[in-house]
């Protein structure tokens, strides 16, 4: 999809201050750790989770994003801490680290191939190919 290559070329100093916040020492790794230790500090990573998927809305704006991705999506952002959630931590928490990883996954795809790529590319590398399905072209 060239409109979507030519977007991730022209946006590539956006995409890549977003992913180095998101894959920071407080971005990343501190928020999978608090997901371990069972701390509420791992509901903020929903707002990370929020920011990339804006930010790859944005590349091509009205194309839907792909269901299973919005599926994701919704399991793992708007929740909010209550205590009672303690009990079954896990469950409801891992839901919000598994949206950031897709999302910061896909961030992670349109920086490389925004960087790598000068034309569509034949075979498909598979990042290139996942961020095809984002968007719902394969």
């Amino acid at each position: 999809m060239k409109i979507l290559l030519h977007n991730l070329k022209e946006r590539l100093p956006e995409l890549e201050r977003l992913l180095a916040g998101v894959s920071d020492h407080w971005g990343y790794e501190d928020r999978v750790y608090r997901f371990y230790h069972q701390s509420f500090k791992v509901y903020e990573v929903q707002h990370a989770t929020i920011a990339v998927t804006r930010m790859l809305k944005s590349l091509l704006p009205g194309v839907p994003l792909n269901r299973k991705y919005n599926a994701i999506l919704r399991q793992g952002t708007g929740k909010a801490f209550r205590p009672e959630h303690n009990e079954n931590f896990f469950e409801v928490t891992r839901p919000m680290i598994e949206a950031f990883m897709h999302a910061r996954f896909f961030l992670e795809m349109a920086v490389r191939y925004g960087k790598e790529l000068e034309q569509e590319p034949s075979p498909l590398p598979s990042g290139w190919a996942a961020l095809l399905y984002l968007w719902n072209f394969r």
